[in-house]
């Protein structure tokens, strides 16, 4: 009597182990989620900083991270 007892709790510990590890596996991962797709940068051309190119202020001779830096590169 003993024995079947103990079998029956063995069999139970099992198939609790196996149930949870089946759950467990079924998770969707963060690993699948999908990463945006990285963005187009351009280099300012007075501090070299990369911003956005959507970011960028455009001048004549490129692109600047700012107003600022355009009027200090371009008189």
């Amino acid at each position: 009597m003993k024995g079947l007892l103990v079998l029956l709790a063995v069999l139970a510990a099992v198939w609790l182990w196996r149930s949870r590890a089946s759950a467990i596996s079924q998770r969707p991962s963060s690993s699948t989620n999908q990463a945006a797709p990285p963005l187009d940068t351009v280099a300012c051309r007075h501090c070299h900083v990369h911003i956005p190119r959507a970011e960028a202020v455009q001048g004549q001779r490129g692109s600047y991270c700012g107003l600022e830096h355009l009027h200090q590169a371009e008189p």
